[in-house]
């Protein structure tokens, strides 16, 4: 059914398949599947199934990780040059609606008169809806961030633009504008968290794997307001207006209002990047990121958060698929991978460098929606580079990852001052593992700055066979000097959804990788 609605609703099909419309609701009936799943079955597929695909391998290890230079690839250093196989994309567009269609399905279900009674068993019908539509913003921001111009879908806004889900009337979506886009996203977070109940104890009655209680739902939904608009500030009107109506409404306030998606501590529902590392030895710590944590760039010295993100170099792919990894005593254990090198230095590199850390690679791993220490940076820059919420936010990191207090507090005794370049680096340390957010704020501010870039030139760990101790780091898109700015649409909706495709590529100025969307002002 997913397969068939994704080729419907998001490419378009030919006009011979147009003709068979009127039978599709005869023809994709399975006779042994309930018509109606239960709510919280739709929702907890739709938050794992999207954990699941865009922080795997793929999306996140081969793109979106390597990128921001949180780590370096061992083999294909292609993809870290930006040469990334369209699959990749696809799959990141297509899961994302796939996820995006379970979650209307639950607003239908309580909406809907015939369904909306037996559906008010699993949890009160407003908090249901509500939950739906901050998760579909979620997902929609992802994708806007993404690719540009998007077809849209909304709750409460019909505009004749936002045609995604909609198969039955839209079979080659319109894709929205992405002023359109985000001006609704921040609409639909505010109306979500005031149609929240608060005087229910719960969500769903049973089975919720984020929230549990409609107050954490309400602190995620305004959280997530105010980072969509902080992006857009200055750029989509109301957004300025959107930040301070968010902070008073009620934004995170301590990790326990964190929203993660915990895996099994198993081999068969394990956390996806862990997964990868079954069949993979692919992923290192980038060297760039190491530098940082080491203090031998930047101003703040030898992080202790490296413990947790690293692993000592003595760690080998047998220690990870055996879970048992160690953690590094001295941060001379620790080595990353160099970022960017040709293909043909890669082997000469990838054993003298770090995996990640214990903390990350486990089967049991808190893949992470959105986290308090990212409401604390959000809310320094609010404040015009606040001290007390810079220091605030970087403990809140360091306490997420379990670092020993006395450590925490020798740190950020020695934090210098805040400034957008100091306040926004330390966002980029705690954003570690969440790579989409951090690629968004680096394209929005140009943090952090240490990172490698096309055309400059670093030190290999150890010398080459050849004797070469440097190399050059070489974008392999043309033109493209600094980070990708956004990700090709997918070649399949290129070809089913041809006249809406090229309208969206002429109206973000082109199909490329280094077209700015409408916030990026690096």
């Amino acid at each position: 059914m997913k397969k068939i609605f994704s080729i419907l609703t998001l490419a378009g099909l030919s006009l011979a398949l147009s003709s068979c419309a009127d039978k599709f609701d005869e023809i994709d009936v399975n006779p042994n599947s309930t018509e109606n799943p239960l709510p919280t079955g739709l929702f907890n597929n739709a938050n794992k199934e999207y954990m699941d695909y865009t922080r795997d391998a793929w999306v996140s290890g081969r793109m979106m990780l390597p990128w921001v230079q949180y780590s370096a690839q061992r083999q294909y250093t292609e993809e870290d040059r930006y040469q990334y196989r369209l699959t990749t994309g696809t799959q990141l567009w297509t899961r994302s609606y796939y996820v995006a269609e379970d979650l209307r399905k639950i607003i239908e279900l309580n909406t809907d008169p015939a369904t909306a009674a037996k559906m008010s068993n699993y949890g009160a019908n407003a908090n249901q809806i509500a939950a739906a539509r901050v998760m579909l913003s979620y997902v929609f921001l992802n994708l806007v961030d993404a690719f540009g111009d998007i077809p849209y879908w909304s709750y409460s806004n019909k505009d004749t633009d936002f045609q995604a889900l909609n198969v039955k009337q839209y079979l080659q979506p319109k894709f929205a504008s992405q002023q359109k886009v985000y001006a609704d996203i921040m609409k639909e977070l505010k109306e979500s968290a005031e149609m929240i109940d608060l005087t229910q104890d719960v969500v769903f009655t049973s089975g919720d794997q984020l929230f549990k209680s409609p107050e954490k739902l309400k602190k995620f939904a305004n959280s997530l307001r105010l980072r969509v608009a902080t992006r857009v500030k200055g750029v989509v009107p109301g957004a300025e207006a959107h930040i301070t109506d968010a902070i008073a409404s009620g934004v995170m306030t301590s990790n326990d209002d964190t929203v993660g998606l915990t895996y099994e501590n198993n081999l068969v529902n394990p956390s996806p990047f862990f997964a990868a590392y079954q069949t993979r030895s692919d992923f290192a710590i980038s060297k760039t990121f190491v530098q940082l944590l080491k203090g031998q760039v930047g101003s703040f010295g030898e992080d202790p958060r490296i413990f947790k993100y690293a692993s000592p170099t003595s760690v080998k792919i047998g220690n990870i698929r055996n879970q048992n990894m160690v953690e590094a005593t001295d941060v001379n254990q620790i080595s990353g991978m160099p970022y960017g090198l040709p293909s043909t230095l890669a082997a000469s590199q990838a054993s003298s460098s770090s995996f990640f850390g214990a903390s990350v690679l486990k089967p049991a791993y808190n893949e992470v929606f959105m986290e308090y220490s990212e409401v604390e940076f959000l809310l320094a820059e609010a404040n015009g580079w606040s001290q007390s919420n810079y220091e605030n936010g970087v403990r809140a990191s360091m306490e997420r990852w379990k670092v020993p207090a006395d450590k925490i507090n020798t740190f950020i005794s020695a934090l210098p001052a805040a400034s957008k370049a100091n306040v926004l680096t330390q966002k980029y340390v705690a954003l570690f593992m969440q790579p989409n957010e951090a690629w968004a704020e680096y394209r929005r501010n140009g943090y952090p700055n240490h990172l490698l870039l096309p055309g400059q030139t670093a030190n290999l760990n150890v010398p080459s066979a050849s004797g070469q101790t440097t190399y050059t780091f070489t974008s392999l898109i043309a033109g493209l000097t600094d980070l990708p700015t956004r990700i090709f649409y997918p070649t399949n909706v290129q070809t089913l959804n041809t006249a809406n495709y090229e309208a969206a590529s002429n109206a973000i100025g082109g199909d490329k990788m280094d077209t700015k969307l409408i916030w990026d002002k690096n």
